[in-house]
């Protein structure tokens, strides 16, 4: 096994088995779909094929694009989380970005006129409040009202090898859950666009056209690395494979490392018991006003964790019922009413729980039977072996 660091991300190569390659590598599979039309483009900078973006490989080979589309973190990733975007001009191509996240997450008619073909390419972890999921379903929404063909290039899932976690109830339904999925539904992007359109999630009519340009040589038990970070609190695998289980920190005082050089691989608050470990979290690029800014936090690291050794390849609970168990004032461990923690929970019945003093084993049996049912409607949809 030949191991590389590119990019903060551990990328494995393994002797004997032939190396993953995303859609959009698969560049002579999709190119004569492009020829001659006009084609916008939704992307950001995990949108790359090698170590150039999709953008500028396009239009290298000639392709017209007219106009680019990005989502949360912006074109290039590096807006703050949740930060308002607005429309831009890409320094790089001068081409107009039009932002589709905030108040706007759905490309209008005018911004669709003379659009001969759309394009997605974003690069998924596959957990349910990572709002790119989100941002395609809009976009296919999008594609079928206006009557544009949809080509997405498929890119692996990270998270893609377990499906864990609640399911969400859809009258919480929200940017950060759509639809009725658990936490972790181990799907990519492409398969999770075959499920929309299968259960009718997104009502197509019979003239779409979406096509899928698979992942070669990936099975969602591949050794994928990222070769570039999804967003800005995402810098390295690490964080990747923590953030379902940290996200839920959230909607609550608990840092989880926004601000610092390790986000979403320690937490920690200025209340929890001062046991060695502590943190400051401060203004930097893409997280200018992280929760406890300036505040001494006490907490955990967890950036050397085996991850997968410490969950048992599950979503686990332990951290968030230790941050729990330890804060001194549970009446105000939930931000506000709580509507933000259950927005990313799916459902106020974990934030119950937690207040009942459930234990995880208690807590994940309430996951069924919408767990399983959820995973016998995943397999309909899979493209590649599990």
């Amino acid at each position: 096994m030949r191991i590389v660091f590119f990019a903060g991300f551990l990328l494995f190569w393994f002797g004997g088995s032939a190396q993953v390659r995303t859609g959009a590598e698969d560049i002579d599979r999709y190119l004569p779909m492009l020829k001659g039309k006009s084609v916008a483009v939704f992307a950001n900078a995990t949108s790359v094929i090698g170590k150039t973006h999709l953008v500028d490989s396009l239009l290298h080979r000639g392709v017209r694009i007219t106009r680019l589309f990005s989502p949360e973190h912006g074109f290039r990733g590096e807006a703050d989380a949740g930060a308002k975007v607005g429309n831009q001009v890409d320094e790089r191509t001068g081409l107009p970005i039009v932002s589709l996240y905030g108040s706007k997450n759905k490309p209008t008619p005018a911004d669709l006129e003379g659009i001969d073909v759309m394009v997605f390419d974003i690069q998924d972890v596959g957990v349910r409040f990572y709002t790119y999921i989100s941002s395609m379903q809009r976009w296919m929404e999008a594609a079928i009202e206006n009557h544009k063909p949809l080509i997405i290039l498929d890119r692996p899932d990270p998270n893609g090898s377990y499906v864990d976690g609640p399911v969400l109830d859809t009258a919480f339904r929200s940017f950060v859950g759509m639809q009725p999925i658990p936490i972790v539904y181990g799907m990519t992007i492409g398969e999770y666009a075959r499920m929309l359109l299968g259960e009718r999630w997104v009502k197509s009519g019979p003239d779409f056209r979406c096509t899928i340009i698979r992942c070669k040589n990936y099975t969602h038990h591949s050794a994928y690395a990222l070769p570039v970070k999804p967003s800005p609190n995402l810098p390295n695998m690490q964080a990747v494979w923590l953030y379902p289980s940290l996200c839920l920190f959230e909607g609550t005082p608990v840092s989880l490392g926004r601000g610092t050089a390790k986000p979403f691989q320690q937490f920690g608050n200025p209340d929890l018991p001062h046991e060695g470990y502590s943190f400051t979290p401060e203004s930097v690029p893409g997280a200018t006003n992280p929760p406890q800014l300036g505040k001494l936090c006490y907490g955990f690291d967890l950036s050397e964790v085996d991850v997968r050794k410490a969950t048992g390849g599950h979503w686990s609970l332990q951290w968030l019922l230790k941050a729990y168990a330890l804060y001194p004032d549970k009446e105000h461990f939930f931000n506000g009413t709580g509507a933000g923690f259950d927005r990313l929970a799916g459902s106020s019945v974990l934030r119950r729980q937690l207040r009942d003093g459930l234990t995880e084993e208690q807590i994940r049996s309430s996951w069924e039977p919408a767990l399983g049912n959820f995973k016998k409607i995943r397999k309909k949809y899979l493209l590649y072996a599990e």
